[in-house]
């Protein structure tokens, strides 16, 4: 019988779009056996929903609940305001066809599912919240986002369902600085960038909080305006009133929607097990399918073809954070290092203070040689409480000597007979480095995955341990906090440090075990022994010995680009009749289209003119303002990007740059650069190229840069058999010479730089799957002109359309392409059905190339070190195709010659390429006249 809502009820409100989109970004891709559809997020929002209902107990438990969610993206406040959320990005193509069948998986659990066009979920919560808490019962908003803390209060309170922390008045101001019911006046001030809200430019949310404290409310204060001391401050809210108020009505919450729907409605019923069982049937969920069942006490319905799983679990032995020691006396740590000795190998794990290696200290070890038996070594937790930043430094008591622990563990971390297991081994390797502890030999179970999933999802071990363990570790966030609030690990309490770090190396150990089997199994044993885990170490001594970076070249060329970029605003005024924010694609946009009526202007869904760089290049050919804009925007770029920002990253003990390379970070092979990115410095404009004289050699020492010439082409030459461009390569032609006087008929020796340059766009576009679109825009030419010339590429090179074909086939048969040498590239998206199709398609074709020149520079790279090992030479970066080295200026020559060796024959013995590879040197006091 149906219970009235009214005192004593508690109601929950679930943010629905939260849990898809934490769903979604969290877990890897999924594809329905089946047909293919993608199922990921769906897969994160059941277990999301069946942990909650498992969770919804006791006293506090909810009597009433729905999950909210957002209806189409147009709302009352796109009518408002046509740049509100203007900048979101579009919803990712895969996860578009999960959206409804979340709302199936909420109906099929029985819980209420609601949605209402031109609303959003936060305008139905807020009127859920009122009518429930005037009828005289309590509200739980289960979501973070902060855009509803205007409605705590008064029997409604959130709670933060990734950190399971209730948010109340208190935990509003502490957000805020204001109570709930000044939220909104914070935030029209300050505005949201998330959401496009303008507020009021140069105020932050501090700011707006100390001006509503101070003057009670923002009608008060924006009437008082006048009255404030600072003439910035005063002049902004004066003349940014009726941008503030309509940033107020923005955010402000509609709390009287008409709903189609009662309070009642939304009592909490058991589910239907033949309709939750059917549902979960449906989707293959084979591992919740089951488990729901058992729990129903129902038999589970069969799902028919059930593909067999890539990876067997073993048999488990349940995690039981109880059971992980404190290691705290050198008695205990010598029983651990013996057990060690009797397995052969121990996965171990650092707890340290920083993610960048170069400043991060050690503040503790974790070591498990049998799953489900594991121990911390605490070493330099300091006395002060958890949440006490100026707490006393003084050690806290239970822990081991440093230098005891460093002794004992030592030989045997540089054991040449014990396998060292790490997750991410890299970041462990250069922590004991710093110490001078060279840690041999390794496994990582990062790189492991990556061998066998690249493609299929990332390699984090939160990840891995809940796709291949089926467990979910101990979250950090509570540990450590989070904003300004947030500590490092060695101000964690001993006793919550301890379960925390175990199970970090007890999992390591767990995936070990599962994985290392199956590196035969799935063919990649060569991959992982030759690709992944030897470059390890190469990696690892290139970051500690980073590149020196000149300061004051930096600050020259930052302030040379203000002087140009202000230079350029005012020739852009010129050009436009009148002062503007150049950096605002609206004004851009109104200025183009509306003012100057330039030709072109198309306004997208929020109304706005696309003022995107493929317009502006379009309009470039027929006006310069457009251009000058570019230049400007390429400025803006380079400034905050590298001759600002580059300047934070140099290391005050070394003046170098420490830039720290992901090795599974692209699912090609192809390294990441991060912290800083160093791989992604333009060099096609002159100010890009110069941003690269700030990278110098040290005192008597020169870099060199050695470059592979056309690598990818070659390549293709190889993998496609085109004969016409293997001989090209082989007589030493210019590549895109002969390519042109292939296509255009037009002789060598009548060549234009035009007609050449058509050619290099083709020869390179063609690698990355280029449409006649994307070709007629880089050439500036008539779409139609553009594919008649990749027609006619296709005519000539018949081998190239061969291969793409091929390839794409093997892809959808297979579910992953290969490189030359064995690696995989999974391509889980080929049998996609719409816009994602042709990204799927063009990724397949071009990940064998791209994939097997990465390849080719990982295999120079693991064997440099060795080669270069008797000249007083360091490699520094990896860009690429090219290797930036430093070294002794006398000994330029006998690198250049040792190291274009290695890079030219990398391939060999395991690849015969038809096409020799070929590397350019060049050498300088810094990497612009190397390169």
């Amino acid at each position: 019988m149906s219970q009235q809502f009214g005192k004593g009820c508690h109601l929950h409100l679930i943010d629905g779009s939260a849990f898809i989109f934490r769903a979604y970004h969290a877990l890897p891709p999924l594809t329905r056996k089946s047909d293919g559809l993608p199922i990921g997020a769906v897969s994160g929002f059941v277990n999301m929903l069946q942990r909650y209902i498992e969770g919804n107990t006791g006293p506090d438990a909810a009597t009433h609940v729905a999950v909210i969610f957002d209806k189409g993206s147009h709302t009352f406040r796109n009518d408002m305001y046509d740049q509100y959320k203007a900048n979101r990005d579009a919803m990712p193509e895969d996860l578009r066809p999960q959206m409804p069948l979340t709302r199936e998986a909420t109906r099929a659990f029985n819980i209420a599912c609601e949605e209402i066009e031109g609303f959003e979920a936060d305008d139905i919560i807020a009127t859920l919240s009122h009518q429930a808490r005037d009828a005289g019962g309590r509200v739980t908003i289960v979501s973070s986002d902060k855009d509803l803390m205007q409605l705590v209060g008064g029997g409604v309170e959130m709670l933060d369902p990734m950190k399971n922390k209730r948010i109340d008045d208190e935990g509003v101001h502490e957000k805020f600085g204001v109570g709930p019911n000044r939220v909104v006046d914070v935030q029209a001030l300050a505005g949201d960038s998330v959401d496009n809200v303008p507020g009021a430019p140069g105020i932050g949310i501090k700011t707006a909080a100390l001006l509503i404290n101070e003057y009670g409310d923002l009608e008060s204060l924006l009437d008082r305006a006048s009255e404030i001391k600072q003439p910035k401050r005063r002049q902004t809210l004066i003349d940014h009133r009726a941008q503030i108020e309509l940033s107020k009505r923005l955010v402000q919450l509609d709390c009287e929607m008409e709903l189609p729907f009662d309070l009642d409605s939304l009592e909490i019923k058991d589910p239907d097990s033949e309709t939750l069982l059917a549902f979960l049937g449906e989707m293959e969920f084979r591992t919740v399918l089951k488990r729901i069942a058992d729990r129903m006490g129902v038999e589970a319905p069969v799902i028919a073809d059930a593909a067999p799983v890539e990876i067997d679990t073993p048999d488990a032995v349940p995690f039981d954070a109880e059971k992980y020691e404190c290691v705290s006396d050198i008695t205990a740590l010598q029983t651990w290092i013996d057990r060690i000795y009797a397995r052969g190998y121990v996965a171990v794990d650092t707890e340290t203070t920083s993610l960048n290696e170069m400043r991060a200290q050690l503040v503790g070890i974790s070591l498990c040689v049998t799953p489900g038996e594991a121990c911390y070594i605490p070493l330099t937790h300091k006395g002060g409480k958890a949440d006490d930043l100026f707490g006393n430094d003084d050690l806290a008591d239970g822990q081991m000597g440093f230098e005891d622990c460093l002794n004992l563990l030592t030989p045997m971390l540089q054991d040449p007979s014990i396998v060292k297991i790490g997750q991410n081994m890299k970041y462990d390797t250069k922590i004991f480095a710093n110490l001078g502890i060279t840690v041999a030999p390794i496994d990582d179970t990062m790189l492991m995955s990556y061998a066998m999933h690249g493609g299929m999802h990332n390699h984090g071990m939160d990840l891995l341990s809940e796709k291949y363990l089926s467990h979910t570790p101990i979250p950090i966030k509570p540990l450590l906090g989070t904003g300004k609030s947030a500590i490092t690990f060695d101000r964690v309490p001993v006793a919550d440090a301890v379960p925390y770090a175990a199970e970090d190396a007890d999992i390591t150990l767990r995936l070990w075990q599962m994985f290392k089997p199956k590196l035969h199994t799935v063919g990649v044993t060569t991959v992982y022994e030759t690709l992944e885990r030897p470059l390890v170490p190469v990696l690892a001594q290139m970051e500690r010995n980073g590149i020196k970076v000149d300061r004051d070249t930096l600050s020259r060329m930052s302030n040379a680009f203000s002087q140009k970029m202000a230079s350029l605003e005012a020739d852009i005024h010129e050009k436009a009749g009148r002062s503007f924010n150049v950096g605002s694609p609206k004004q851009l946009g109104e200025i183009l289209f509306d003012e100057m009526s330039l030709p072109g202007g198309k306004k997208g869904k929020t109304g706005a003119y696309s003022t995107g760089a493929d317009i502006l290049e379009d309009l470039a050919t027929e006006h310069e303002m457009p251009g000058l804009v570019l230049d400007w925007r390429q400025l803006s770029k380079l400034k905050s990007t590298y001759t600002d920002a580059l300047q934070d990253h140099i290391n005050a003990d070394t003046g170098r740059v420490h830039t720290s390379y992901s090795i599974a970070g692209a699912n090609t092979g192809r390294l990441a650069s991060t912290d800083p990115n160093l791989q992604n410095i333009p060099i096609r404009s002159e100010e890009g190229r110069r941003i690269r004289e700030a990278f110098v050699a040290g005192e008597g020492k020169v870099l060199v840069s050695l470059d592979y010439s056309q690598i990818e082409l070659r390549i293709l030459a190889h993998i496609a058999g085109i004969d016409a461009l293997k001989q090209a390569f082989k007589d030493g032609q210019d590549i895109h010479a002969m390519t042109a006087s292939e296509m255009f008929d037009v002789p060598m020796d009548e060549m234009t730089p035009d007609i050449r340059r058509q050619a290099k766009a083709i020869n390179f576009g063609v690698i990355y799957g280029i449409s006649g679109f994307g070709l007629a825009r880089n050439l500036r030419i008539p779409r139609g002109e553009a594919q008649g010339f990749i027609d006619r590429y296709f005519e000539r090179f018949p081998g190239i359309r061969a291969y793409m074909d091929e390839t794409v086939q093997f892809a959808k048969d297979h579910g992953y392409v290969q490189t030359l040498f064995g690696r995989k590239i999974h391509t889980p998206e080929i049998n996609a059905k719409g816009p994602g199709a042709g990204f799927a398609k063009r990724g397949a074709i071009n990940a064998p190339i791209q994939g097997t020149a990465a390849d080719v520079i990982r295999r120079a790279m693991v064997r440099m070190p060795e080669a270069i090992a008797d000249l007083p030479a360091k490699m520094l970066l990896q860009v690429h195709d090219e290797l930036i080295f430093e070294v002794d200026e006398a000994a330029a020559d006998d690198l250049i010659t040792i190291a274009r060796d290695i890079m030219e024959n990398a391939s060999d013995p395991a690849v015969k390429l038809d096409v020799k590879l070929a590397v350019d040197a060049g050498r300088g006091k810094n990497w612009a006249e190397a390169h």
